[in-house]
């Protein structure tokens, strides 16, 4: 993989970053922490403009996660209720939560995507929630700006600044991007198991009192 991207800046170079950030954004594991860090490392040779680099790395991931957003905000949350409905025992979440998330996306919502933009792993799915959600668009872009320009600069100038020993970052950022999936991961299990202990005590509460359960 280091290896391409290697070659694509080489032949490419502000065209090929961008053009790759945004392709890390719409299939994530093309790692940004190794486009950027490349990037940086070519500057650091004076074959490129460090402020260049960080501008085309952050408007192609833009470009990105701008696809993303419209896609969401065209699929709508409420498209989903039907599905949430059937299914959301395995998503974790129920159609009240949904309602409960949009309230506090409403208030909280940039902050959240401004920072999800700086976080190993989840960074290329903040524009979804956004989306579904109907986060106005220039809020989106403002917040999504600001927190990818922080995310490709950091990677760009560690890069520009280590050389070619840029692979060292990853001893940093590849920790902690195991930690956040084991996070997210323990999360979803505990929800699961909440969501089933809660519709079998609903469940059980039928029986007791004699009620017929929903049709599925």
């Amino acid at each position: 993989m280091a290896d391409w991207v290697i070659r694509l800046i080489e032949q490419s170079g502000y065209l090929g970053v961008a053009f790759l950030m945004f392709l890390e954004t719409i299939f994530p594991p093309i790692p940004s922490e190794v486009i950027m860090p490349v990037a940086g490392v070519a500057a650091g040779q004076g074959k490129m403009n460090l402020y260049g680099v960080i501008a085309c790395g952050a408007a192609g991931a833009m470009l990105g996660n701008i696809v993303w957003y419209l896609a969401a905000r065209a699929l709508g949350i409420h498209r989903l209720h039907p599905f949430i409905d059937r299914y959301g025992h395995w998503l974790t979440v129920s159609w009240p939560e949904v309602e409960r998330a949009e309230k506090w996306f409403r208030i909280n919502g940039t902050f959240f995507v401004f920072l999800g933009r700086m976080l190993p792993t989840v960074r290329s799915l903040v524009s979804v929630p956004a989306g579904l959600l109907r986060m106005r668009f220039k809020t989106f872009l403002v917040a999504s700006t600001l927190g990818t320009v922080g995310w490709t600069a950091l990677l760009a100038g560690a890069g520009f600044k280590l050389g070619e020993n840029y692979a060292n970052i990853d001893e940093i950022i590849g920790p902690a991007s195991n930690a956040i999936l084991a996070l997210l991961a323990m999360t979803y299990l505990w929800r699961v198991w909440r969501q089933r202990r809660r519709r079998n005590r609903s469940e059980a509460e039928r029986m007791v009192s004699g009620d017929s359960p929903p049709a599925p």
